[in-house]
């Protein structure tokens, strides 16, 4: 069954914000895989849009993330932060960042991930 160029984005986004969650809470894609019994290879599959992952799947990678399913979706509002009052700096700097395209996303996680492995040395 064939699948729109829509629905293939839908699916490489949602790839990328598992991945990116994964890493983000140190979990490996083996454990990922574990966890929904299947092969580190399907998983490599579903975090690049190659297979697309099942419905079913999901609320077990929000559980093992820690995360609300609607984060992974990408529907995340600023209304549904949990906390009222303006947004701090930081949440500011973060929604603009999620704006961005996924190159420049991913060299500012990259630029991050350095000064944070900096301070932590």
């Amino acid at each position: 069954m064939t699948i729109s160029t829509a629905e293939r984005d839908f699916f490489i986004e949602m790839g990328e914000r598992i991945a990116t969650l994964r890493k983000a809470h140190a979990v490996t894609q083996v454990q990922l895989a574990e966890a929904l019994g299947v092969s580190q290879q399907t998983v490599q599959a579903y975090e690049v849009g190659r297979r697309r992952i099942p419905v079913s799947a999901l609320p077990v990678v929000a559980r093992l993330l820690a995360v609300p399913m609607d984060e992974l979706f990408g529907t995340i509002s600023n209304t549904v932060r949990g906390k009222r009052g303006p947004m701090s700096q930081l949440e500011r700097s973060i929604e603009r960042i999620s704006e961005l395209p996924k190159q420049k996303q991913r060299f500012v996680m990259e630029m991050l991930e350095t000064v944070l492995a900096q301070a932590n040395a």
